[in-house]
């Protein structure tokens, strides 16, 4: 009889390990800064080996950002399945726009405020997040150019991701995180949105 377990709960153990471990090392670097807390520390408050952290995280920044794969997916999703009638910039937007909701509603807004600080004031965090945001732009740009009826992306699109994409970091380090994505997003559909359609008709 065989004792692996089924890899569906796997999976989900995996999940909650990775986000545990996650959970203990923000809530340290919070109280004690980024560089104040080692990987060991990190891994004896979770309860785990520092080898058990590494095969979760592959680097330390890493520790505060547990779903770079689920945000990848979501963003892809946001092109996807937006409605019908729908743009694509207004779908990014709308995706956007409920990532800063629901990061409200889960934490409350001065939690949200006071991570976000936390991050904007690391500099070895806000930058391994504008990389981590980054490393999307072929899922979206082959996303985009799926969704238009193209073989593969074009010049236009890839520009167009990538500009999306540093829209998270400029919004991130915002005081005022709505007013800063209205005022990007309407500068990008600006330039986007006749190319959108130019592109959706085959006109090259």
């Amino acid at each position: 009889m065989s004792t692996s377990e089924p890899i569906g709960r796997r999976e989900r153990k995996k999940a909650a390990t990775r986000k545990a471990i996650s959970d203990v090392a923000t809530r340290m670097f919070l109280e004690r800064g980024f560089d104040d807390v080692s990987i060991r520390e990190v891994a004896d408050a979770a309860d785990v080996s520092p080898t058990t952290v590494f095969a979760h995280f592959a680097q330390k920044e890493a520790l505060v950002f547990d779903e770079d794969d689920e945000q990848r997916d979501r963003l892809v999703s946001a092109v996807r399945e937006r409605p019908a009638g729908v743009t694509v910039n207004r779908a990014l937007y709308d995706f956007y726009a409920a990532e800063i909701a629901l990061n409200v509603e889960e934490h409350g807004d001065e939690v949200a405020r006071t991570f976000m600080a936390f991050l904007n004031e690391t500099p070895a965090l806000r930058e391994y997040a504008a990389r981590m945001w980054l490393r999307h732009e072929g899922a979206l740009a082959d996303a985009i150019a799926d969704e238009l009826g193209l073989s593969a992306p074009t010049p236009e699109i890839r520009v167009y991701a990538r500009f999306v994409l540093q829209m998270q970091t400029l919004v991130s380090e915002s005081d005022d995180q709505r007013a800063s994505l209205e005022a990007g997003f309407a500068i990008l559909d600006g330039g986007w949105s006749p190319i959108e359609s130019r592109l959706a008709e085959g006109l090259g």
